[in-house]
């Protein structure tokens, strides 16, 4: 298997998370975001879309990282990320589809107009949409910290794909222009899980070296 990542980029991280955690022999493809790599038509050829990550497994071409995660875990004999009973797999999945329709939808796009646009693109942020992201993670993170009032992880008493995919803008949190100061559970939930080994050892080791691809 061959997995092209972005070094820093969210989605990358949590594909290469679940690589780390499950220990799996994985080929890492770095792209180069500043070259362009991720546009080249080779690996558009893989993934049109341009975007990573990108998991090729013989004839399987994957893009998608919450899919790509999955299958990474199916791959293992290793169920504890990704349950192998009904009733859990459903509940990792439907957190993980929460967490890219609401929660990161709304952080995330918190995060381009507040952060991304001035600090790395030159661009002035979207006041309407930051606000509008702004209300609807207000919503969301009420929710989420409402449900990890008595809990450590999403699902079940183990880190799963859901705590990966949840976290996977840590980053940026204490960036974003909101107040998290009222989010108790979902703070601790966030400082727990962000310092997770399999989760650290995916950071560059520098800001400097987000998006660059790594020397030889």
């Amino acid at each position: 298997m061959k997995l092209y990542v972005i070094a820093g980029s969210p989605n990358s991280r949590k594909a290469l998370a679940v690589v780390n955690h499950l220990g799996l022999e994985v080929d890492i493809e770095y792209l180069d975001l500043f070259e362009g790599d991720h546009k080249h038509p080779e690996y558009t050829a893989l993934n049109p879309n341009g975007m990573v990550p990108t998991l090729v497994d013989g004839g399987l071409k994957l893009w998608e990282s919450n899919a790509i995660m999955q299958y990474l875990a199916d791959t293992s004999e290793n169920d504890v990320l990704f349950p192998r009973d009904l009733v859990q797999r459903a509940d990792v999945t439907r957190w993980q589809m929460w967490e890219l329709a609401n929660f990161n939808q709304a952080f995330g796009t918190l995060a381009f107009e507040t952060v991304a646009k001035p600090n790395f693109m030159s661009q002035e942020g979207n006041e309407a949409v930051a606000s509008w992201a702004k209300d609807n993670l207000n919503r969301y993170a009420s929710i989420l910290n409402q449900h990890l009032e008595d809990r450590d992880y999403l699902v079940g008493d183990n880190m799963t794909l859901a705590d990966y995919s949840m976290i996977h803008v840590e980053f940026f949190k204490e960036m974003v222009p909101f107040d998290w100061s009222t989010f108790i559970h979902l703070n601790e939930y966030f400082e727990r899980i962000r310092q997770s080994t399999h989760w650290v050892a995916t950071a560059p080791a520098s800001a400097d070296l987000i998006g660059r691809k790594p020397e030889a």
